[in-house]
């Protein structure tokens, strides 16, 4: 695809941006759990009677670029980059290294579960990686020439400007884990027996009275 046809496919899906609302432009993946305890990922929000959760998408909060040079700041938010790695892939560290070097601003979305993976496929159509998203753009697997074709149309600097005291988000998995169950707490322990209750005379009753 040449860089003018690769620009015009990113002009075009800003254009569209400016007309969605900004909820219409996050791109989210939820967790739905069915009144039947089916677990599903879907881009759609849950139906009535099934619980879900967001685990994934949308634009990074503007607090996270607040300290990027304007410019920067403006491509980032309009075509945010996202990359899906998983352990010991070579073109993910390829991906990740062109992103760094360049001075990107990214979030980095880990797949090391078979919900990952689940979510992953519901989100691009594949279950490899790397996958990448700019802005809307889906870029599966990894070439150099390509995804420096895609930031360039973005409007990303071809050089680091990011300042520095810029901190990256640390990488989170796709899907956020389950909390840990609570400990049960100890049980208290036994309550004495009371005395057994002696009828008739003893040592200390001689007359077996009782009161």
């Amino acid at each position: 695809m040449s860089i003018l046809r690769t620009a015009a496919a990113l002009a075009a899906t800003c254009a569209a941006a400016t007309v969605l609302p900004p909820a219409a432009q996050a791109q989210h993946v939820y967790r739905i759990v069915g009144p039947d305890g089916k677990v599903t990922f879907s881009d759609r929000a849950p139906a009535a009677g099934a619980e879900g959760k967001v685990i994934s998408g949308g634009p990074r909060s503007a607090s996270g670029l607040e300290t990027l040079p304007y410019q920067l700041r403006q491509t980032a938010t309009r075509f945010p980059v996202t990359l899906y790695t998983s352990s010991d892939c070579v073109p993910c560290n390829s991906a990740r290294n062109l992103l760094v070097n360049r001075g990107i601003p990214f979030t980095e979305r880990t797949i090391t579960s078979n919900e990952d993976l689940d979510a992953l496929k519901r989100l691009s159509g594949v279950t490899s990686v790397p996958f990448g998203t700019i802005g809307a753009q889906h870029l599966q697997g990894f070439s150099d020439a390509q995804w420096t074709q895609y930031l360039d149309a973005a409007g990303y600097p071809q050089q680091s400007q990011l300042p520095r005291n810029y901190q990256a988000p640390a990488p989170t998995p796709l899907v956020s884990g389950k909390p840990p169950t609570p400990a049960a707490e100890p049980a208290p322990p036994p309550r004495p027996a009371a005395p057994p209750v002696v009828d008739g005379p003893t040592p200390n009753n001689p007359a077996g009275i009782r009161f």
